[in-house]
């Protein structure tokens, strides 16, 4: 009987990095060496010029000094060719998932290799619906969940697309086709639904919806995954987009609220403010990394743009606060400022946007002295920098200012076509445009940022709470 546990003990050590979905150094540079723009999932999935890999774990590693293929099916094939079968000389294997009468599976072998037949998948994995395993290949599958072709997953059909709005006149657009917006989805959440609304940009209405349990707090991106957060879960939870499921679910103690994503560091910060807490998750991996502890209920949360810092303002009494990423987090207190709607951070200055006081608040950094303050338009909602443009958005009526941080002036005053009460700047990543939405706004603009001016408004039929702009992403399941 000790022998059995001890031999027991051996397998599931030997098999913990396939519940880890941790792929070999080894194998990663092979495959980026042979194709450079492969995608290798957190979770072990490997695509190939949209070719799908499934990792197998061996049982027990051999020792290989130089990775190299030992084996393919069909025979004598290099990796460029995307064999079905490919093992490695240190027993990992990668089956390529194939078409057979219209259904996903892997390659039939009448006597499969050992290689195969002892080998596991990532526990942890999400496979396209309604992937068949071979019979003799059954083990391979372990413990993992295989969802079936008839589960719909997430995807549902939008709602409140019929919602009435007293304004939604489009006024004449200054150009007739932004080539940014091409190719673009709206990934939307408001404060009426629990789930998130998806749309064309060109489009009014919400094509469909991806079904949330609750009512969505907050709502970013990362590659081809939405991070959430939703009232009245202790959890975040990472959609993949390419299955529309759920692929990933951290776990907290309390409320999780706001999410700051820093994409050169591949990391993310996410907010519990009832714990004064702010969690750092790997991305690359989707693990939890550390729990930083902080003073006051944290909100408003805001990261440099060189992922030094992190900055903060404390719900219950306005105390402004800075984390020192890179100094072994050590909180800075910036001072006490009332009613902070938004934070920036250029040129070593903390730039405070007070909804109230329809102020931008200067900090030096350096000196934590208040250096002066911008009047502004009524009720300043968010702020949005670009090189040394800092954009501030009041609601009241609908104004975009802007303020060149280098001088601390307002260079430029910008009226907005919705006439009604706008609530929230997003720029699209790696583009000069900014799209401006309103929670009852009937329709949204969009802003070149270089030229500062608003380019197309455009209408839309649902309230905008949270706004995640992305490219089309390739839908894995049929």
């Amino acid at each position: 009987m000790r022998k059995f546990f001890i031999l027991l003990l051996i397998l599931f050590l030997n098999f913990s990095s396939a519940f880890a979905a941790t792929l070999p150094d080894s194998v990663v540079k092979y495959i980026k060496k042979e194709f450079p723009k492969a995608e290798i999932r957190f979770d072990g999935l490997i695509t190939i010029n949209n070719t799908m890999y499934l990792p197998l774990f061996p049982a027990k590693f051999k020792s290989a000094e130089n990775l190299a293929i030992q084996k393919t099916v069909p025979e004598n094939k290099s990796f460029k060719n995307l064999p079905d079968i490919v093992v490695f000389n240190n027993d990992f294997v990668l089956l390529k998932i194939i078409e057979k009468d219209n259904k996903r599976t892997v390659l039939y072998q009448e006597t499969p290799f050992i290689e195969v037949r002892t080998g596991l998948l990532p526990q942890d994995m999400l496979v396209p619906k309604g992937l068949i395993i071979p019979n003799n290949i059954k083990t391979i599958i372990g413990g993992l969940r295989i969802a079936t072709d008839k589960e719909k997953g997430l995807k549902v059909a939008s709602e409140l697309v019929n919602e009435k709005y007293t304004n939604t006149t489009v006024k004449s657009d200054l150009v007739a086709n932004v080539p940014q917006l091409k190719d673009k989805v709206f990934y939307l959440t408001s404060c009426k639904s629990k789930n998130i609304h998806v749309m064309d940009l060109n489009k009014s209405s919400p094509e469909y919806a991806l079904s949330m349990p609750s009512i969505p707090i907050d709502l970013k991106s990362y590659k081809n995954f939405l991070l959430i957060t939703a009232y009245d879960l202790y959890e975040l939870n990472v959609i993949s987009l390419a299955d529309e499921a759920v692929i990933k679910t951290f776990d907290f103690n309390a409320q999780p609220e706001e999410i700051i994503i820093d994409k050169i560091n591949q990391k993310a910060y996410v907010t519990v403010p009832s714990e004064s807490s702010i969690y750092l998750i790997d991305l690359q991996t989707m693990n939890l990394k550390q729990k930083i502890q902080v003073n006051g209920r944290c909100t408003k949360l805001y990261l440099t743009n060189d992922g030094s810092k992190l900055i903060y303002t404390d719900k219950n009494t306005d105390d402004v606060w800075a984390v020192e990423l890179n100094n072994d987090y050590t909180i800075k207190e910036i001072g006490i400022f009332p009613n902070i709607s938004a934070i920036a951070y250029s040129e070593n200055k903390i730039y405070l946007a007070s909804r109230t006081k329809n102020r931008v608040a200067i900090v030096d950094y350096a000196t934590l002295a208040e250096i002066g303050e911008i009047k502004v338009a009524e009720k300043p909602v968010d702020m949005l920098l670009y090189y040394a443009n800092l954009y501030v958005l009041s609601a009241n009526n609908s104004i975009l200012q802007v303020i060149n941080t280098q001088t601390d002036k307002i260079t430029s005053t910008i009226n907005l076509n919705t006439d009604v009460f706008t609530t929230k700047i997003t720029r699209i990543d790696n583009t000069n445009i900014a799209v401006i939405t309103g929670a009852r706004a009937g329709k949204y603009s969009v802003l070149n940022l270089d030229k500062k001016q608003i380019i197309k408004t455009l209408p839309v039929n649902i309230p905008i709470s949270q706004t995640v702009i992305m490219n089309k992403v390739k839908k894995i399941n049929k």
